[in-house]
């Protein structure tokens, strides 16, 4: 013994079995509980002084079960895209749409969106970055109509509370107007219509910031996309969800027809402009869809509300106005608002 302390053995892996493995227990948590949402929900309101048949039992029973749902639901997807996103980079995404043909481009750009949950408001800096990147105008609203309106979270959650036809039906028709509606504004030169100090950007050399992540990095940046986004949107999918849980409850079903109904050809413009001052994201809008099909209102009607919601709304609008002029705005709202009205009328055709 020459009286030196032992050095320490070193674990160099034990962190990431760490992070593998407290990844893989949350995940088993979340697929025991989530299915016993319901019987949880139950016995809440058997615990409260309320009838469960009664209206206000029925709205209980639908905001304590939809609202750890719809939370749980964005939570695991969230999460999903935020490791998937880790493998690409901003730069990178840049890169591929800039310079890109028309068609290909908005394409990219309304499948770039699906993967990017924001809501109108915040994918309109990524729509200023896009212009000033060179990338063209039709393009950019391409990404700007699908971001808010057919990203993942939206699909998901379709998926999760009406099923995936209608979740798969949403994304094709939700895309198809992204796609659309970006080819028709670009054809229609509108670059003159930018704010003057959009148009005086200029294009900057694109130069790459990209790190190699480990495993533990993904999962931290999933992590960070579920403190980002969730923890920016949750308020709203509560109020979402209280706006349903009052429609479930005390809604009557004939009111909803005569306004939402499938045989009402004013039915789908109506629910259009009920839609436009509303604001909401997907997450937050999609328990009121829910609520309104459960009560009889037409497919069709349903679908072009929630996506007047998410793509067409007043704030939306007004932070457009310090980036596009007037005309533009107007153009950009006349054009998407025709592609809604065209999905609504077709799918209450279909489902008639």
């Amino acid at each position: 013994m020459n009286g030196t302390v032992p050095l320490p053995i070193e674990r160099p892996h034990l962190s990431r079995l760490g992070w593998y493995g407290g990844t893989v227990l949350a995940l088993l948590v979340w697929a025991l509980v989530y299915p016993q949402l319901p019987a949880l929900a139950e016995a809440l309101v058997a615990v409260l002084p309320v009838e469960r048949t009664s209206p206000a039992g029925e709205a209980l029973w639908f905001f304590l079960y939809d609202a750890p749902k719809v939370l749980m639901l964005l939570t695991l997807v969230v999460f999903a895209m935020g490791v998937v996103r880790s493998f690409v980079s901003a730069e990178r995404v840049r890169a591929l749409l800039a310079g890109r043909r028309e068609g290909v481009g908005n394409l990219l750009a309304a499948g770039l969106g699906t993967a990017t949950p924001f809501c109108s408001c915040s994918a309109i800096p990524l729509f200023v970055g896009f212009v000033s990147a060179g990338v063209p105008l039709g393009v950019t609203f391409s990404f700007l109509i699908a971001a808010p309106m057919v990203n993942e979270v939206a699909v998901g959650l379709l998926l999760g509370l009406v099923g995936w036809r209608i979740a798969l039906a949403y994304l094709g028709f939700g895309l198809l107007i992204a796609v659309l509606a970006g080819i028709v504004i670009g054809r229609l030169r509108l670059e003159g219509w930018l704010e003057d100090w959009v148009r005086e950007l200029r294009t900057r050399p694109i130069c790459s910031t990209e790190t190699a992540l480990d495993g533990p990095g993904r999962i931290r940046a999933g992590l960070e996309a579920v403190r980002e986004i969730v923890g920016r949107v949750w308020y709203w999918i509560v109020a979402g969800i209280a706006v349903g849980a009052v429609i479930h409850g005390w809604v009557p079903a004939e009111l909803l027809a005569r306004i939402m109904g499938a045989e009402a050809w004013w039915s789908v413009p109506a629910a259009v402009l009920i839609g436009v001052p509303m604001y909401a994201n997907a997450a937050g809008i999609i328990p009121v869809v829910e609520a309104l099909l459960a009560k009889g209102a037409a497919l069709g009607t349903v679908l072009a509300f929630m996506m007047s919601v998410i793509a067409l709304s007043l704030p939306e609008m007004l932070i457009l106005r310090r980036v596009l002029k007037l005309p533009l705005i107007v153009t950009f709202a006349a054009v998407v608002a025709s592609g809604i009205l065209l999905v609504g009328f077709l799918f209450n055709l279909i489902a008639g």
